[in-house]
Order: C-alpha cells, then structure tokens, then sequence
C-alpha cells in the first residue's frame, strides 16, 4: 500500500510542480501543458500507461503466495513420507507455485529413471529453479528497460521541437518576434524531456522495490525446494541402506538365544 501511495505521489509531482510555478501561465492546465509536447507525447503516453498495468500486474502476481505456500509443503510432505510419488505429481499439476513446477519436474524425472542418483535429481531440480527465476526476474525487467528508453523519447521530442523552432527562425516566419516567443517554443520542447525523466524515475523505483521482493520470494524458493529434495533422499535411501546393510552372521551370533533354545 505505501508503494502504492509512492506511484500516486511521484505520477501526481509534476502536475504539483506545473501548478506551484504557473503565476505565468495562468490560462494553462495540465493537459494543455502536455499536449504542447507534440507526437512525441503519444509514444510517453504509451509508455505511462505500460509502466502504470506492469506495475499494478507485478503487485498483484509477485506474491509469496505465487511462490510457495505452506498448504502445498504440509501436503507434499505427507504423501512424500507416504512415497505417493505419483500422486505427488498429479497435485502439482494442480497447484499454481513455482515450487510445485520444481516437484513435479524432480519427480516425474525420479519416477522414469529408477536408476537415476540423488545427484541427478538434484541436478533437474536446480536447473527447473534456475529456468523459474530467470522468467521471474526477466519479468521485472521490462521496468527497467521502461527507465532507459523514457528519457531518450523525451529528449528526441525536446531536440525535434528545438529544431522545427530554428527552421521557423531561419526562414523567417518568426522575424520581428521577442525573445520571449522564442523561448516559448523551446519550453514547449522541454516538456517531453521532463515527462520522460519522471517516467524513468517511476518505473525505476519500482523496478528497485520489485527486485528486493524477488530476491527474497527466490531465496524462500530455495529452501522450499531443498526441503523437498532432502525428504524425497530420506525416503528413496532409507530401504536402500537396509538392503545394502544386512546383518552379519556375527550379529545373529552376538544376538541373546530364544529361552527354549538355551543349552
């Protein structure tokens, strides 16, 4: 909510800004103001209204919810303890979390390779981790892509709008005007640079805060997966370890006879 409130407040600043120094310019609102950007306000405009759906869809889907939740753990643990594998992939399927997308790709590869080691499976696992939070992080990149290319649009504007105001000069359409006129035209020129630089900062601050919220949802990936893959070793190695250790003859021998055995 207090990011929320940060968007609203640094969407709103220029508008607060134009209006605190518009003593001169009276007879101009905001959307006056920004429509004497010129076309290049159309490609901003676009880019405001991207920056505005990216981040509302960012707070709505990059949750810990979305990543893992304790209702898939306590039920992936039981039917790991249970050694209902399939059953285990069926309700992955089911479920939304990246870290069922991770059980399910370990344990489908488990299932089809019986003679698979802990270190393959490990191995599938980390590299179905890695490939999710790659599009994670890919996905709160666009932010920033968003906070380089703002600014550029803005100052083509600025530089077409001056340019168009020295060609009028040069060819005398503006002859005998004030200083002041031409002025005006190269403030005009400047207002998409102005608009550009406040998108860039918007989309960066929260490329910023969506970033720290995915290093963390990440590392909660991780210990959610490591948990599963240290339950799912405990279970495959335990009747492994009986087999391969059976008891010895000594240890029968060392074992106490029955009663009706003693001599």
């Amino acid at each position: 909510m207090k990011a929320l409130f940060l968007f609203l407040f640094l969407l709103l600043f220029p508008a607060l800004a134009f209006g605190a120094e518009g003593d001169g310019l009276d007879d101009l609102n905001v959307i006056t103001l920004l429509s004497k950007g010129g076309y290049t306000m159309i490609a901003l405009g676009a880019l405001s209204v991207f920056t505005f759906v990216l981040i509302l869809l960012y707070f709505l889907t990059i949750r810990r919810s979305s990543i893992v939740t304790n209702k898939f753990m306590n039920n992936a643990e039981s039917m790991i303890r249970k050694r209902d594998y399939l059953g285990l992939i069926a309700y992955s399927q089911r479920r939304g979390e990246l870290v069922a997308r991770i059980t399910q790709k370990a344990l489908d590869f488990m299932t089809k390779n019986p003679t698979a080691t802990q270190t393959d499976i490990r191995e599938v696992a980390e590299a179905e981790g890695s490939r999710q939070g790659g599009v994670l992080t890919q996905r709160i990149s666009y932010l920033a892509d968003i906070g380089g290319i703002a600014p550029m649009v803005g100052l083509l504007g600025t530089v077409i709008g001056m340019i168009k105001s020295f060609i009028e000069i040069a060819e005398g359409k503006n002859e005998g005007l004030k200083q002041l006129q031409l002025a005006e035209g190269i403030w005009e020129a400047l207002i998409t640079t102005a608009v550009g630089l406040v998108i860039s900062i918007v989309a960066m601050v929260f490329y910023s805060y969506f970033r720290g919220r995915v290093q963390r949802h990440l590392g909660e990936l991780e210990a959610a997966g490591t948990h599963i893959l240290a339950l799912v070793a405990g279970q495959v190695h335990q009747p492994q370890a009986i087999a391969e250790n059976p008891a010895s003859p000594d240890d029968y021998a060392a074992a106490p006879a029955p009663p009706g055995m003693r001599g």
